[in-house]
């Protein structure tokens, strides 16, 4: 995966109107000037929220906005034909499509049906806190496409709970029957087993939602031919579930499919390596702990120290099993997960991702092309978001496409103003990178007497000076005040 380069092509406030999917066809030749290498697209199959859903809320996984479901014909983000002329639009520059896969829940069931429950606590989901007892909840799934593609019935024996009971206050439903006692199993005791999140849980030990669900893997693949995916929830999935499941979908489609996991817990290290060791190293987990460092470096300003950046993450620990980001569409702000990373520093943060040996970044839409949104706050107050382009990040794209190869040495060797080089190969110069989170200044750095008398420039565009490389093969490399520079030879 020589320099590949993904963007979540999407944000939690994403317009709708059914344009996105037209956006990314229409932005691919400038995607593909930047180096961007995998689109991940947003859930694309119609949700409980019709056509103003993110996605997260899944419905009908057959429906990529091609019935008349939930209110509406499209989703949010397109119709079938959009989203089909999108995906084939992309690969044929050479960009792959990582399709996001949300297995964990259903929402929206369109029929109550009556079961026995035992009601536990939502702190500790382990806690049962009634008897049994009979609850009516909206469990089963009556899609208007019948029979087309599949004729599987949803009902509550798929599920393992739910938070709706008819006449009842919200609640968490541990479901009674036959496909397994209590919750799944998980690798942590956090709420005492976190595999209930949302809506209707899905029970990934019935057989038959097993074989469902790797049905439509096949199927889902067969529409958009998607090259990776994107797991949403996995911390609350058994990972033996998803073990079986990517390699039933690599064996069903005969191909490799990249596969990353939502699995979030920032400064938890343990946790993610944990979960790729259950795992089986079949998927990679997106770096929270390196996203985390980002946003706490952005509020600390000069008192971060820029050599600790990497200490405790996967990107460090694991690098093949890391995709590492700045922002995504939960730490944004007003999300749930709040915890966005300041603008100035972004540049840093970036390049800190891309232009690096170790992880597969992925960039956050709106630092590429902006986003304005208004949500209320925790408050319950009305607060309008501008989301501005991160400054130079078209620069820092091209320079890991044109540039970042080769081996690496780090100088890592001052709490404010850090810098590395890479050596470049038969094809590609090199660069030496610098970042401040302080004053402006210089870094020293060798990048090969071969290189004596040659000159560097800027291709961030700050200096217009070159950088003389000495008889030794050192130059001094600048940087400004609170930003990066990448110098790199002139040919």
């Amino acid at each position: 995966m020589t320099n590949a380069t993904m963007i979540q092509f999407f944000h939690w406030y994403s317009d709708g109107d059914a344009q996105l999917f037209d956006h990314a066809t229409e932005v691919s030749d400038y995607l593909t000037d930047l180096g961007i290498s995998s689109v991940w697209f947003p859930p694309a199959y119609k949700a409980a929220g019709g056509g103003f859903s993110v996605g997260y809320d899944p419905y009908d996984l057959y429906d990529l906005g091609e019935f008349d479901q939930k209110g509406t014909i499209p989703t949010k983000y397109g119709t079938r034909e959009q989203y089909l002329n999108a995906c084939k639009t992309l690969q044929s520059k050479g960009i792959s499509v990582i399709a996001d896969i949300v297995l964990n829940h259903k929402a929206g069931g369109d029929e109550k049906e009556r079961f026995t429950v035992v009601k536990v606590s939502e702190e500790n989901r382990q806690q049962v806190i009634s008897e049994p007892f009979e609850i009516e909840s909206y469990t089963k799934f009556n899609f208007a496409r019948g029979d087309t593609y599949s004729n599987f019935q949803w009902d509550f024996t798929c599920f393992t709970g739910v938070d709706y009971a008819e006449g009842m206050d919200k609640g968490i439903y541990q479901i009674i029957h036959d496909h397994g006692d209590g919750w799944e199993e998980l690798i942590d005791d956090e709420k005492g087993n976190y595999d209930y999140l949302m809506y209707n849980d899905i029970e990934h030990r019935n057989p038959f939602v097993r074989a469902e669900l790797n049905h439509w893997g096949k199927w889902y693949h067969d529409q958009i031919h998607f090259d990776g995916v994107r797991l949403d929830a996995v911390k609350h999935q058994s990972p033996r579930f998803y073990k079986e499941w990517l390699l039933m979908l690599r064996h069903n489609t005969d191909k490799n499919i990249f596969a990353v996991g939502e699995y979030w817990a920032p400064g938890n290290l343990e946790l993610l390596q944990k979960y790729i060791a259950a795992t089986e190293g079949s998927m990679s987990l997106f770096d929270s702990s390196l996203q985390h460092r980002f946003h706490l470096a952005s509020l600390a300003g000069n008192a971060y120290d820029l050599r600790t950046i990497f200490d405790d993450t996967l990107t460090l620990a694991d690098p093949l099993h890391s995709v590492s980001l700045v922002d995504n569409h939960d730490t944004q702000p007003l999300q749930q997960l709040e915890a966005p990373v300041e603008a100035w520093f972004k540049p840093l943060a970036y390049a800190l991702i891309l232009l690096r040996v170790d992880g597969y970044p992925c960039v956050f839409y709106p630092d590429l092309f902006g986003g304005h949104y208004v949500d209320k706050d925790k408050e319950g107050n009305d607060q309008e978001i501008f989301l501005d382009k991160v400054e130079k990040i078209d620069e820092l794209l091209k320079a890991r496409k044109h540039f970042a190869y080769g081996p690496q040495t780090d100088y890592f060797d001052s709490p404010t103003c850090i810098g590395w080089v890479r050596f470049g190969n038969e094809e590609h110069a090199g660069c030496a990178v610098v970042m401040s989170n302080a004053e402006a200044g210089t870094k020293s750095m060798e990048v090969g007497a071969h290189l004596a008398g040659r000159e560097f420039y800027d291709y961030i565009g700050w200096f217009p000076e070159r950088v003389v490389i000495d008889e030794n093969g050192w130059g001094n490399f600048p940087v400004p005040a609170g930003n990066v520079s990448v110098w790199t030879v002139v040919v």
